[in-house]
């Protein structure tokens, strides 16, 4: 069983790839941006990953979502919902929390098949 690691560092990998499976580590956007231009550059973040492990957004299985306030949660869901798959939603959580930094909004994490 082979395991590929992509965009791999010191501390942690990307994404990793094992089994037809594709794990992405949580996505950030830019410090300082509101939370809808974050919420933008994560998912194409999320699309460029999954490109790379050989997959996309239609096959996401989970998708969990961090919003550091949830006053920023309406304009997270109107960029997500203008992103996702319609025909294949994946199931999704979404959480209070705060993150790494005061200057991150939104963190969103992702798994999905590879073909």
């Amino acid at each position: 069983m082979s395991i590929e690691r992509i965009e791999s560092g010191d501390r942690m990998s990307q994404a990793v790839v094992n089994n037809g499976i594709v794990y992405l580590a949580g996505q950030v956007g830019a410090p300082g941006q509101d939370a809808t231009a974050q919420t933008t550059e994560v998912l194409a973040q999320v699309d460029r990953l999954l490109a790379l492990a050989g997959s996309d957004k239609t096959k996401i299985l989970t998708a969990q979502v961090w919003v550091a306030d949830m006053a920023d949660f309406a304009a997270m869901n109107a960029v997500w919902d203008g992103w996702v798959s319609k025909d294949n939603a994946p199931a999704r959580w979404t959480g209070e929390a705060k993150l790494a930094t005061p200057d991150y909004r939104i963190e969103i994490i992702v798994t999905a098949v590879v073909e």
